[in-house]
């Protein structure tokens, strides 16, 4: 679906965050995490904090975070189609969420000024973002759009 860059791609294990090796030719056999043996890919969307942000974003995998709040209606509206829209996508592109109360920093490093917004990286490299609660056809239109070679 999306291109890769490597044979081998570097995947943080959502449960424990250890950093997993995976041949990509493996990656739809239900890989598990070497430490906790725990599914690399579960179908839902990776709660991230300050902590892990950076782990995560700057990884092998394609990475879209959804910066939302718990305060946000149009977060909360959006919130189901994001997670079928993980069940759909992995384990080509993580999905992610990052709630900006709880890291008001990495909202400010990254500009976030409406929410929901969404912003896709590639080997940590914001490569394309959209603002604006979406149902889950247009969220993986875009996520396909945004990841596209070329």
């Amino acid at each position: 679906m999306f291109a890769v860059m490597s044979d081998t791609l570097h995947v943080p294990c959502p449960h424990c965050t250890a950093l997993n090796r995976v041949p990509t030719v493996r990656l739809r056999e239900s890989p598990t995490c070497g430490k906790c043996r725990q599914p690399l890919f579960t179908g839902h969307p990776v709660a991230l904090d300050a902590s892990t942000f950076d782990r995560y974003i700057g990884g092998d995998l394609p990475v879209v975070v959804d910066f939302w709040a718990d305060w946000c209606g149009p977060c909360k509206m959006m919130a189901p189609h994001y997670e079928r829209a993980a069940r759909t996508l992995e384990p080509e592109v993580r999905l992610a969420k990052l709630d900006t109360e709880a890291a008001g920093a990495i909202a400010g490093r990254y500009g976030i000024r409406s929410i929901p917004t969404v912003i896709a990286f590639r080997g940590g490299h914001e490569i394309a973002r959209q603002s604006g609660a979406m149902d889950q056809g247009t969220l993986e239109r875009w996520i396909r759009s945004a990841l596209a070679p070329g």
